[in-house]
């Protein structure tokens, strides 16, 4: 009995001490979830009903219903096609540009060279620089009368460009400025290959595999997860461009450059409807959520994860 009773009350300790736990890791954590809560689920809650309203920000929000939807997808809204049309060619270009080039950067990186660690924080350094000053600096070097891109061009005795003061060259040219800021996406890749074991290129090594066969058999089956995260998060990031446009061009000419974030931004701040804003805001999450999806299901067939084989 005393045995039985013993093992009773070290089975309610087991479950106090638990239960403490539990109760310290909920109040630790409670900052965050409130933070989440009251500035992040809570402002998407009302954002989506203010989406079926008309409301300017200072009155008292009416309900619409689907008006907000009907006047983007109906074409009365000449500017929301435009700027979804324009921010789909950005997510193009500069997605795969990006992934490319700092895949190409972290193979450098990779190597045992003298100096590789003062390389890799140059490379990194633009991408911890605020996109304010970014946008700044790059509005120089392309500025077409004066700035250094024109110049460099003029000297090597090549045609000279608008670059974002060109309505067809604008986009191409914050895609090539886009690639300055790739450091995040160039360490993760290098931390990846980091990680392939040095046996796997012994053994292709060994077999008389060239450079190109590491490359094709080892390095890009392996890095495939990197790859996978990065596109997912360049797509994310690519919908969501703004700073540029709002400092560097104010999505011109002619609209060239008017990405559906700033498009939202003006309808909510210069043109005061939030429920239009809030409308095309949630179209925004829908897209992203829909590309998010299928980029996941897809994944399962290019994927590779060490001991799962393709995902």
């Amino acid at each position: 009995m005393s045995v039985l009773s013993t093992e009773i009350q070290k089975n309610i300790k087991l479950k106090h001490k638990a239960l403490k736990n539990d109760l310290n890791g909920i109040l630790f954590a409670s900052p965050a979830i409130l933070g989440f809560i009251l500035f992040t689920f809570g402002p998407m809650i009302y954002s989506f009903y203010v989406s079926f309203t008309d409301f300017s920000g200072t009155n008292v929000p009416e309900f619409i219903g689907l008006d907000n939807y009907k006047r983007m997808f109906s074409g009365e809204d000449q500017y929301f096609y435009k700027s979804l049309g324009v921010t789909i060619y950005f997510v193009v270009l500069s997605v795969p540009t990006a992934i490319i080039y700092s895949f190409l950067i972290a193979l450098l990186l990779n190597r045992d060279v003298k100096g590789k660690a003062i390389f890799r924080t140059i490379f990194y350094l633009p991408s911890i620089v605020p996109i304010i000053a970014i946008s700044f600096i790059w509005l120089w070097l392309l500025n077409p009368d004066l700035g250094l891109a024109n110049v460099m061009l003029q000297t090597l005795g090549l045609p000279t460009s608008q670059w974002i003061f060109g309505e067809h060259s604008v986009i191409p040219s914050l895609a090539m400025m886009n690639l300055w800021t790739t450091g995040g996406t160039m360490i993760i890749f290098l931390a990846g290959l980091q990680d392939i074991p040095r046996q796997l290129y012994e053994a292709i090594e060994m077999d008389g595999g060239s450079r190109f066969a590491k490359l094709r058999h080892i390095i890009v089956p392996l890095m495939t997860p990197s790859i996978f995260f990065n596109l997912i998060m360049g797509i994310i990031n690519g919908f969501q461009i703004f700073s540029q446009a709002y400092v560097m061009t104010n999505g011109g000419p002619n609209n060239a450059s008017l990405f559906y974030v700033f498009y939202l931004y003006r309808e909510a701040f210069q043109f005061s409807r939030m429920g239009s804003a809030s409308a095309i805001a949630w179209v925004l999450f829908a897209i992203i959520m829909v590309l998010t999806i299928i980029i996941f299901k897809t994944s399962r067939k290019w994927v590779y994860y060490e001991g799962d084989g393709a995902r």
